[in-house]
This record gives C-alpha cells, sequence and structure tokens, in this order.
C-alpha cells in the first residue's frame, strides 16, 4: 500500500466539517430520545457501508460487519455509537492516506468526514443530550415527578 497525493489542507477543510457535525447534531437532537439513539444506532451502522468497493477489497467487509455489531449494541448505549463514529474516523483515515476518498470528486472528502465523525463521537459520549429544550423536557418532568414521590 502507498500514500495516495492529496492536496494541501486549508483551514476552511478543518472548520467545515465541524459546522456539518454541529447541524447534523442540531437535526438529531430534534428527535426525543430514545428514538434518537435508535435512529442513530441505525445511522452509524449505515456508516459502516460507506467504503464498500472503497479500495481495501475483502477487508471492507469485516469492518462493515463490526461496525453492525456496535451499531447493534449503540440501540441501548449511546456510548457505542460514539464508538462506532470514532472507528469510523480511523477508517476515514486509512482511507484518505492509503484508499479511495467517500466521495471520488472531492480528493479530500474521507479527511472532512473524519473531522465530522469526531464531532458526532463526542457528542454521543456526552449521551447526546438536546440543546433544544423543548425536546426531552415531557422525559425529564416525569422521571423528576417519579423520583420525588
Amino acid at each position: 500500500m502507498s500514500f495516495q497525493p492529496r492536496p494541501d489542507i486549508t483551514w476552511p477543510q478543518l472548520i467545515a466539517p465541524l459546522i456539518a457535525a454541529g447541524v447534523a447534531i442540531l437535526l438529531l437532537a430534534l428527535i426525543r430520545a430514545p428514538a434518537r439513539r435508535r435512529f442513530s444506532a441505525i445511522l452509524v451502522g449505515g456508516a459502516g457501508a460507506a467504503y464498500l468497493s472503497g479500495g481495501f477489497g475483502l477487508l471492507e467487509l469485516p469492518f462493515c460487519a463490526v461496525m453492525t455489531l456496535v451499531a447493534y449494541r449503540g440501540l441501548t448505549d449511546n456510548r457505542f455509537i460514539g464508538a462506532g463514529w470514532v472507528m469510523h474516523t480511523m477508517w476515514d483515515l486509512a482511507h484518505h492516506l492509503f484508499g479511495h476518498p467517500i466521495l471520488p470528486f472531492l480528493p479530500l472528502s474521507s479527511f472532512g468526514c473524519a473531522i465530522c465523525d469526531l464531532g458526532l463521537a463526542a457528542w454521543y459520549f456526552a449521551d447526546a443530550p438536546s440543546p433544544w429544550p423543548w425536546v426531552d423536557r415531557r422525559g425529564r418532568l416525569a422521571k423528576a415527578s417519579a423520583a420525588g414521590s
């Protein structure tokens, strides 16, 4: 395996994926928990198949299988969803350096995907809190009243 030539990385190419992660988080946070966790588990499971035929041949299949298992565990635990995004980050970087970019017409797309994935992973490791005050309010109020009884 040899390094693939890539263009230089600029500040906008570092910032844009973080903005994309922020927008994704704001949109995902509109879904009430626990449906948000289940949807996110499906999303990270699908991300595991993003690179099929991406340049690593049969190695793509075990990665996809492991991501499926991690996504399954993510159905009940946000930490597994975060772990799945970290795993996908590693796969993004491997493809950026040695394989084919996730979007063939954008040579730095795998690099940008890795940055975005780390932003998502951090949110899931923090238990995917919603920044929208109305989203999980009903669930929190119900828990608070049950704890007070």
